[in-house]
């Protein structure tokens, strides 16, 4: 079984050591065809409190870190420019 990777967007830092990064999906509806953008929000440890809001990053699942955090920050893809 691969582990999964996912890239997405980060909406949140506000926590220690931990992220909100939202992932878009795109994909168009069954029966009309208009594109449908559904948006799923992982929480991500960040070790080293390095990600800012707006950035693109690169997280991994992982075992479970807390309640709700079961992904890992990989690489900062783009940082949000300043």
């Amino acid at each position: 079984m691969a582990i999964k990777e996912r890239v997405g967007l980060v909406v949140s830092n506000k926590m220690e050591k931990t992220v909100v990064v939202a992932i878009e999906n795109r994909s168009p509806h069954r029966k009309y065809g208009k594109i449908v953008v559904k948006t799923r929000r992982y929480k991500a440890h960040d070790e080293e409190n390095q990600c800012q809001e707006g950035d693109r990053v690169r997280i991994q699942e992982t075992r479970p870190l807390s309640k709700t955090k079961r992904w890992n920050v990989i690489e900062i893809l783009t940082s949000r420019p300043e």
